[in-house]
C-alpha cells in the first residue's frame, strides 16, 4: 500500500498534536501497554491508536526512529493516518481504492480532507473482511474465525489441544494434580475394575491367557495412566515358516478376545470417551479412550508395554500413548471444522427435542415441561450455527450479499418464535401468546440495552480496571436507539392519548351491580393507520443506514495481512446450506417450544410477563452475549457495546415491522400497543444507558449498575400481575 505525500512543516506537526491533545486530554491509558516508552503512551492514545480497537487491529505505535514519520489522529469510525516522507509503505498492504492526497496546509477543512483510513490487521482477506463487518451498521457482530490455520502455524498451546496423545514431550512439573486425581475418582477406578474383571474370563479360556495378561496391564495403566505410557513394540521378522505358526497360534486367542472381552471394553470406552466429551474440559481422557478402543486393543497383546516417561526411548516405538494430564481449561477454544465444541455437544439435544417432541405426542413418557426445556436449550447451538453461517457468507461477500444475509438470516431466530407463537395463540383463540411475544420483544430490548453493556463491562473492567470508548460512537447508537424505540412505542403512546378502547365481549356477576365487568377481546382503535406507517419508516431508516455506512460513506481500510496459510472453514455453499438447515429445524424448535409453554403459562406462582422477558427473550441471544464478553475481554469494549445496540436496532427496526407485515397478510391479532410496564421500562433503559456512555469511558461499577437495574426490573416482572388475556 502506498501512502500520498504531504508537507508539514514542524510548526504544523506541533499545532496539530496540540489540537489533539485539547480534544482528548482526558483519555487514559492502561500502563502496560507500551512501558518502554512512557512519555509516548499518552500521545498515542490522544493520537487513536493503541489498546482501544485490538479486534480492529489499530495501527501499531511507530518505532522511535519512524515517530518523526507516523502522525494519526483518531476520529469517530476511522483512522486519519497522515505520513511525511516516502517511508510509509507496507509490502502486505492490499491497496485501497479512494483514497485522496493529503493537503499540504491542516485546517479545519483540509484535515476531513484528508486520508482516511481504518487499519485493520487481520491473518488474511476473509478473517480482514470478517472484522471490517463488526464495524458496520447493521451487521450482527461476531468473535469466531471463519477460517483455520494449518496446526503448524499455531501456537504450542493450540497444538497441544489437538494433539492425538502419541507425542512424548519434556514436561515441567508433576503430574500430581487437581485435575489428574479427580480422574480416579471420576473414570480411572471403574475403568480399571472393567479391565480387572475381564482378565480371569480370558485365562479361564486357555487360549486367551495372553490377552487376560493384557487386562492386566491395562488395568494398571487406567488407574494412573499419568507419566507413563503405552507403546508398541516392534518385533524382529522371523523367518517365514516360523510366522505363520505363531500366526496360526495366535488366532484362536484373538477369536475370543473379539468375542468375550473386546465387545465389553468397546462399550466400557464409548461410555467413557462421551462422559469425558461432553464437559469439555476433559477432553484428554476422550482421545485417550478412542485411541485405546481403536488402536491398542486391537494390537497383539505381547506388543503392548507400558513404561514411567523417564524409560521410553523414542527410537524403539512404533506406537505410543502418553497422556499429561485429564483436564484442560483452553480447551474452550477447542474447534471442530470451524465449530465450537461447545455449539457441537449440544447438537445431539437438537436431535433428542425432535424426537420426543414429535413421537410422544401424548406426554406419556417426556413431560411437556421437559419438552419446553429441551426445545428452548436447542435454540442456542442453532443460534451459534446461524451466526456462523452469517459471518462465513458475509465474509466472503461483497457489501451487498453481506447486508442482505445480515438483514434476513440475522432475525431468523426470534421470528420463528414469533411467528410459531402467534400462530398458536391465533389457533387456540387466546391473547396470551400475543403478550408472551410482546414481552419477549421487550426483554430482548432490555438485555441488549442493560444485561450485554453491564455484563461486558464488569467482565472488561475486572481485567483491565477502566477501558475507553469513543463517546461519540456511542452517542450515535444511543440516539438510534431512542429513534427506534420511540418509533415502535409511538403506537403504544398515541392510543392511550387519542384512542379508544373497544371490547367484543363484557360480563359482570349476575345481579350485583358492584361486580366490575369482565371485558375479553379488548384493542384501541385508530392505531391501525400509525402502525403502517411506522412499519415503513423503520425499515427505511434501516436501509438508509446501510447505503450510508456501506455505499456512499464507507470506510476505506487499510488492511495488514500476514502471510500465514488459511483454508475457509466454510465455503458459501456449505454456509448457505448450514443456515437453511438450522433455519428448519430453529422453526422445529420454536413450535415445540410454543406446544409445550402452557403448563408454564398456566402456572399462577409465574407471571407471563417474566417468561417472555426472560427465557425467550434472553435465551437466543445467548452466542451474542458470549461475542460481547469475549471483545471486552480483549479490550475492546466499543465493540462490545456495539453487540447490544445491533440487536435492538434489528428487533425495532426489522423484527417488529415484519411482523406487522405478517400480520397484515395473515391476521394472527397482532396489534403494536404495549402494556404500560413494557413502555416504561424500555424508555428508563435507554435514558439510563445513555447517561452512562457519555463519558467514553466505563469500569465494572457502572456495569453493576446496569445489571442491577435490569435485576430491578425482572423483579418488577416477577411481581407483575399476569396480563388479563392469560
Amino acid at each position: 500500500m502506498s501512502h500520498k505525500k504531504s508537507s508539514l512543516i514542524p510548526g504544523d506537526v506541533e499545532n496539530l498534536r496540540r489540537r489533539s491533545a485539547a480534544d482528548s486530554s482526558e483519555r487514559y491509558v492502561e500502563p502496560d501497554q507500551h512501558p518502554q516508552l512512557p512519555w509516548r503512551q499518552s500521545q498515542n492514545e490522544w493520537l487513536g491508536v493503541g489498546p482501544q480497537h485490538p479486534e480492529l487491529g489499530a495501527a501499531e505505535s511507530p518505532p522511535p526512529e519512524a515517530s518523526s514519520h507516523h502522525i494519526c489522529h483518531y476520529t469517530p469510525k476511522c483512522f486519519l493516518t497522515v505520513h511525511r516522507g516516502g517511508h510509509g509503505t507496507s509490502a502486505r498492504s492490499t491497496p485501497t481504492r479512494g483514497a485522496r492526497s493529503t493537503p499540504s496546509r491542516f485546517g479545519e477543512e483540509g484535515w476531513h480532507e484528508g486520508t482516511t483510513k481504518t487499519t485493520i490487521r487481520a491473518e488474511n482477506e476473509v478473517e480482514a473482511n470478517r472484522e471490517a463487518n463488526n464495524y458496520k451498521f447493521g451487521f450482527r457482530k461476531w468473535k469466531a474465525h471463519v477460517t483455520e490455520r494449518p496446526i503448524e502455524d499455531q501456537s504450542d498451546l493450540i497444538k497441544e489441544l489437538y494433539s492425538d496423545l502419541t507425542v512424548v514431550k519434556p514436561r515441567e512439573g508433576s503430574v500430581l494434580t487437581l485435575g489428574n486425581i479427580l480422574y480416579v475418582f471420576l473414570f480411572g477406578w471403574w475403568i480399571s475394575l472393567i479391565y480387572l474383571l475381564i482378565c480371569p474370563v480370558m485365562c479361564l479360556t486357555i487360549f486367551g491367557v495372553p490377552y487376560g495378561k493384557l487386562c492386566l496391564k491395562m488395568a494398571w495403566y487406567f488407574i494412573w495412566p499419568f507419566g507413563r505410557s503405552l507403546e508398541k513394540v516392534t518385533r524382529y521378522k522371523e523367518p517365514f515358516l516360523i510366522l505363520d505358526s505363531y500366526n496360526q497360534q495366535c488366532r484362536i486367542s484373538t477369536y475370543l478376545w473379539l468375542l468375550l472381552g473386546y465387545p465389553v471394553l468397546v462399550v466400557v470406552h464409548c461410555l467413557a470417551c462421551v462422559l469425558s466429551w461432553l464437559p469439555v474440559f476433559t477432553i484428554p481422557v476422550a482421545k485417550m479412550n478412542a485411541r485405546t478402543m481403536t488402536k491398542v486393543l486391537l494390537m497383539a497383546p505381547e506388543d503392548v508395554q507400558i513404561h514411567t516417561l523417564e524409560k521410553v526411548h523414542a527410537h524403539f516405538l512404533k506406537f505410543i500413548i502418553c497422556c499429561y494430564q485429564a483436564f484442560n481449561v483452553y480447551y474452550y477454544k477447542y474447534t471442530v471444522q470451524g465449530i465450537s465444541i461447545f455449539a457441537l455437544n449440544l447438537l445431539p439435544l437438537v436431535l433428542i427435542t425432535l424426537v420426543i417432541g414429535y413421537v410422544d405426542h401424548e406426554h406419556a413418557y417426556v413431560s411437556a415441561e421437559t419438552k419446553f426445556a429441551t426445545a428452548i436449550t436447542s435454540i442456542i447451538p442453532l443460534s451459534y450455527f446461524i451466526g456462523m453461517g452469517i459471518a462465513s457468507i458475509s465474509a466472503q461477500s461483497n457489501f451487498a450479499v453481506g447486508a442482505v444475509v445480515n438483514a434476513t438470516f440475522g432475525s431468523i431466530t426470534e421470528m420463528t418464535f414469533y411467528i410459531t407463537a402467534l400462530l398458536r395463540g391465533h389457533k387456540a383463540a387466546t391473547k396470551c401468546y400475543e403478550e408472551i411475544v410482546k414481552a419477549a420483544l421487550t426483554g430482548t430490548l432490555l438485555g441488549c440495552i442493560l444485561f450485554i453493556p453491564g455484563i461486558c463491562m464488569i467482565i472488561g473492567g475486572i481485567k483491565h480496571r477502566e477501558q475507553r470508548f469513543n463517546s461519540r460512537s456511542a452517542g450515535v447508537s444511543s440516539a438510534l436507539l431512542f429513534i427506534s424505540i420511540g418509533g415502535v412505542f409511538a403506537p403504544t403512546l398515541f392510543s392511550k392519548i387519542f384512542g379508544n378502547l373497544v371490547c367484543e365481549s363484557c360480563t359482570s356477576g349476575p345481579g350485583n351491580g358492584s361486580v366490575p365487568f369482565v371485558c375479553k377481546d379488548c384493542h384501541y382503535d385508530s392505531v391501525g393507520p400509525l402502525v403502517y406507517t411506522i412499519s415503513v419508516l423503520l425499515p427505511a431508516a434501516y436501509l438508509i443506514g446501510l447505503i450510508f455506512t456501506l455505499k456512499t460513506h464507507s470506510h476505506i481500510y487499510d488492511i495488514h495481512i500476514s502471510d500465514g496459510h488459511h483454508h475457509v472453514a466454510w465455503s458459501r455453499w456449505r454456509a448457505l446450506g448450514v443456515l437453511i438447515v438450522a433455519t428448519v429445524l430453529m422453526a422445529c424448535c420454536a413450535d415445540l417450544s410454543t406446544e409445550n409453554i402452557e403448563p408454564l403459562l398456566m402456572d399462577a406462582s409465574i407471571s407471563q410477563y417474566f417468561i417472555g422477558v426472560t427465557l425467550l427473550a434472553m435465551v437466543p441471544e445467548l452466542p451474542e452475549i458470549v461475542n460481547g464478553v469475549l471483545f471486552a475481554v480483549q479490550n475492546n469494549i466499543s465493540l462490545s457495546l456495539e453487540v447490544g445496540s445491533c440487536i435492538a436496532v434489528q428487533v425495532c427496526m426489522i423484527q417488529i415491522p415484519l411482523l406487522i407485515l405478517f400480520n397484515a397478510f395473515y391476521d394472527v391479532g397482532f396489534v403494536l400497543v404495549f402494556s404500560d410496564i413494557h413502555l416504561w421500562s424500555s424508555i428508563f433503559s435507554v435514558i439510563l444507558v445513555n447517561y452512562i456512555f457519555m463519558d467514553g469511558k466505563c469500569d465494572y461499577f457502572q456495569g453493576t449498575a446496569l445489571v442491577v437495574v435490569y435485576l430491578i426490573l425482572l423483579a418488577l416482572y416477577f411481581f407483575a400481575p399476569s396480563p388479563h388475556s392469560c
